[in-house]
């Protein structure tokens, strides 16, 4: 599961009870590489893997008192990766179950031109959203998004950190995601389209 625990792990999570963020992100470097990984493995996304990375430690920050009664954190960790991973995909699977019922119940009207209306006020939706982050996060979202680019590849072409590409991807994603719900109200496809 991981190649070692931290040294006098016990101690170190005693400390982030007590509210030491030094020891917090002793326990982060640590850690972060496996939520990554066993959430890409679980969810099968990149973009997911990095959001379960935050959700996890916020969780576990926010909830940081309980700490000093776990035995083995590396067994706590893996639990809580699984059940938070397995959680996305439930809520991702009741979104696509609720558009589906969308689709049906829509079922008079020709789907195909429906489709197809939906798909063009999609890009055009996107394309504002695009045009309006920065020059850096509109790269790594053609790169990571677009082209599929791991975050270390990008890093890589753009000369920047793997940590800076997650940034700008996560800014440029939350950026898109607001103008879709700001603008996309009466086209409840809109954003299944664009992400599915």
């Amino acid at each position: 599961m991981f190649d070692k625990a931290i040294d006098n792990e016990k101690e170190l999570l005693a400390s982030i009870a007590g509210g030491d963020q030094y020891a917090f992100t002793i326990l982060f470097k640590h850690y972060q590489r496996f939520v990554y990984f066993s959430g890409r493995k679980l969810t099968h996304s990149e973009e997911l893997a990095t959001e379960i990375v935050q959700d996890i430690f916020l969780k576990i920050w926010l909830d940081r008192e309980q700490l000093i009664v776990i035995e083995s954190f590396g067994a706590y960790l893996n639990r809580v990766v699984r059940n938070h991973s397995f959680n996305v995909l439930r809520q991702l699977a009741q979104r696509a179950k609720s558009t589906e019922k969308l689709k049906i119940n829509s079922a008079e009207t020709d789907n195909s031109t429906v489709e197809k209306i939906n798909h063009n006020d999609a890009t055009k939706l996107l394309n504002e959203a695009l045009k309006q982050l920065s020059p850096q996060q509109r790269m790594v979202y053609n790169l990571c998004h677009e082209k599929g680019y791991r975050y270390e590849d990008a890093a890589e072409k753009m000369d920047i950190s793997p940590q800076t590409v997650h940034s700008h991807m996560k800014l440029a994603l939350r950026k898109i995601r607001e103008h879709f719900i700001k603008h996309a109200g009466a086209y409840p496809f809109f954003i299944a389209v664009l992400f599915k």
